[in-house]
């Protein structure tokens, strides 16, 4: 269950504490409706779900949930729509957008949805669940943009697994998602943002800027990327634990294997937190980690924005839609 998986207990307190409303882009989707329908008996996430209110009532009947209490609101009879029209058009003023093209694009739940959160009516968004990831990233960026000092949009996956100990082993991957190619610069963005990310699931962040090469035993322009990004990483951060040099994953995990590799660091053979040299590994990495290493993996989560949206795969269910809700308002 989500309540065990590492940190999310402690997200569900706070966010019991502190209580966040969440935009579903998707209120008629049987998946997001049963999530809303835990979340609402759970008193702790309150709902917003987009859409017609008698289609989204007819579905939750239809597939028998209950979203009694959740909010549902309907693009095309929203009382605050000219209020939207006009905050849209000044966001993308440099784009020269009108009025009338502002009302059609907000026809879209997904654009939609991320004005409800720009405009404060929702904390934090959730959807993907019928569209593609580039749907949920770019009114994102547009709208709700990057914080303060951050340049790009990166994303993460936190991936636990029970250990024998009884705890969780939580690692945390990037970026798997978004940037291609990230220069060493976006690298030390990612790695931050990453650890940032981290701390939440409870893991004290031990960062490995991954390579093929450890500390210079191999040579090449990625190995090159990878150092550099380290070196300006601790330069940057000094407060976080990260090696000082390019690494290969054995090194990074295997106390025995950094012993020889890296000997006398204290980060080495224990980190949790990677950082991979473009979205070809990280994909890869993660995915492995989660198939033939019986970790779950949560994600992507979306970092670098001034509001928590985050995406789901198409392939989700509701659990998974639960748990990232629980996620991605706890970010709020």
């Amino acid at each position: 269950m989500a309540e065990h998986v590492g940190g999310i207990g402690s997200m569900i307190e706070k966010l019991k504490a502190y209580p966040k409303k969440i935009v579903f882009t998707e209120g008629t989707d049987p998946r997001i409706l049963e999530a809303a329908s835990r979340l609402l008996a759970g008193y702790f996430l309150h709902p917003i779900l987009v859409g017609k209110e008698e289609d989204v009532q007819k579905a939750a009947e239809e597939h028998s949930f209950n979203i009694r209490g959740a909010e549902i609101i309907d693009p095309e009879n929203f009382d605050r729509m000219d209020e939207m029209v006009d905050i849209f058009c000044d966001l993308r003023k440099s784009k020269g957008v009108t009025p009338e093209e502002a009302r059609e694009v907000l026809k879209g739940a997904n654009y939609f949805g991320t004005m409800l959160v720009k405009m404060g009516i929702g904390h934090a968004l959730l959807g993907g669940a019928t569209y593609s990831t580039a749907d949920t990233v770019r009114p994102a960026l547009q709208l709700i943009k990057t914080k303060p000092g951050n340049k790009i949009v990166s994303s993460c996956f936190i991936l636990v697994r029970p250990s024998a100990t009884g705890d969780n082993d939580v690692i945390a991957m990037a970026d798997c998602a978004i940037n291609i190619k990230p220069t060493a610069e976006e690298l030390v963005e990612i790695a931050v943002e990453t650890a940032d990310c981290a701390q939440h699931f409870g893991v004290d962040p031990r960062i490995a800027f991954l390579s093929y090469s450890t500390k210079g035993s191999g040579s090449g322009e990625d190995v090159d990327k990878m150092k550099n990004a380290a070196e300006m990483a601790i330069k940057a951060h000094p407060e976080l634990n990260i090696l000082p040099a390019e690494v290969q994953f054995d090194a990074a995990v295997s106390p025995r294997v950094a012993h020889t590799k890296f000997p006398g660091n204290e980060v080495a053979g224990h980190c949790n937190t990677f950082i991979f040299p473009d979205i070809n590994a990280g994909n890869i990495g993660y995915k492995i980690a989660q198939r033939l290493g019986n970790f779950e993996a949560f994600g992507p989560i979306l970092l670098g924005l001034n509001a928590p949206i985050n995406d789901l795969s198409r392939g989700c269910n509701g659990q998974e839609v639960y748990t990232m809700s629980i996620i991605t308002a706890a970010l709020a």
